[in-house]
């Protein structure tokens, strides 16, 4: 079967390019294109997951709608190359169905990391030291297993490199006392529901990561939320704790990668098709799960 991957969006004059995304500045929205790009230890990858960029963002434009009754966010509609859009340009088809149209905020320099389960970094810090980010957890906690209470432990957002972890006294001092504990509530607010009803289909939310800015004064969820590229999702069927866990996010990827013997030093070497593949598939299970619907296909893509 033959897929189709979007590597750069066809827009001249990005205001940014991320590692996935490419954001196009509409005076006071934005227009935000997820590309097929991946990134794994911090480099872009030469290859494209066919359908990622959809998945991205139609995964985000569903949780968007679900937590606005919650927190506040950035998000006004997916691009669909109607009038509604408002844009100064024509919409490539190519774009439908993985752009989405935002209000500009200024974002806050902050990685809001909501953990529920002792995964990846974090549990290797627990093996350590007992704790978490300064967060001190009860002893003889198992790899994966689900943690007392859901902790908020932030992390600086880095342009490159690695992000650092941050203390809540940390962030206090970057942020101040009344937007820190504003990041705080909401994050920990967010994890929890979308936990709840992610449960209910099957999906383990172990841990996942928000971003902020501020919004007319007020502190709004921006960029993406709660998609494979942000959060560590499990199936429920046969969780276990005491060992890692299967997923569906990009760990053939990282897995392949630490087997290739490259040294996480740009270039990176091309994934094979069966990596690829597997990956793509895990996208697209995780966003039939939890949306009950097929992801939407842009068209006028290169085929892969």
């Amino acid at each position: 079967m033959r897929h189709t991957v979007l590597l750069q969006s066809p827009l001249p004059n990005p205001w940014h390019r991320g590692k996935v995304r490419d954001t196009y500045d509409l005076g006071d929205r934005l227009l935000i294109v997820a590309t097929d790009r991946i990134s794994a230890f911090d480099v872009v990858l030469p290859n494209g997951i066919p359908d990622k960029g959809a998945v991205l963002t139609q995964l985000s434009a569903f949780w968007f709608e679900k937590i606005e009754p919650v927190v506040p966010t950035h998000f006004i509609r997916l691009a669909d190359s109607t009038a509604a859009d408002d844009l100064p340009f024509v919409l490539p088809p190519e774009l439908v169905g993985r752009a989405m149209i935002v209000r500009k905020a200024q974002r806050v320099d902050v990685e809001c990391v909501v953990r529920g389960y002792l995964a990846g970094s974090a549990w290797a810090e627990y093996r350590r030291t007992g704790r978490v980010c300064g967060i001190p957890l009860p002893e003889g906690l198992r790899e994966a297993e689900q943690l007392p209470e859901p902790i908020f432990t932030p992390t600086t957002k880095a342009e490159s490199g690695h992000d650092q972890p941050l203390t809540y006294a940390e962030l206090v001092q970057m942020v101040g006392p009344d937007a820190a504990n504003v990041l705080k509530l909401r994050s920990l607010a967010i994890y929890r529901f979308a936990w709840q009803y992610a449960l209910e289909r099957g999906i383990i939310i172990a841990d996942t990561k928000f971003e902020f800015g501020w919004h007319e004064g007020e502190l709004i969820l921006i960029d993406e939320v709660l998609t494979p590229d942000s959060s560590r999702f499990w199936p429920l069927d046969g969780y276990e704790p005491g060992h890692s866990q299967p997923s569906y996010d990009k760990q053939p990827v990282r897995d392949w990668l630490e087997a290739s013997g490259w040294n996480k030093q740009p270039p990176a070497p091309p994934l094979p098709p069966e990596v690829v593949a597997d990956t793509a598939t895990r996208y697209r299970r995780a966003f039939a799960l939890l949306t009950g619907r097929e992801v939407t296909r842009a068209t006028g893509v290169k085929p892969v």
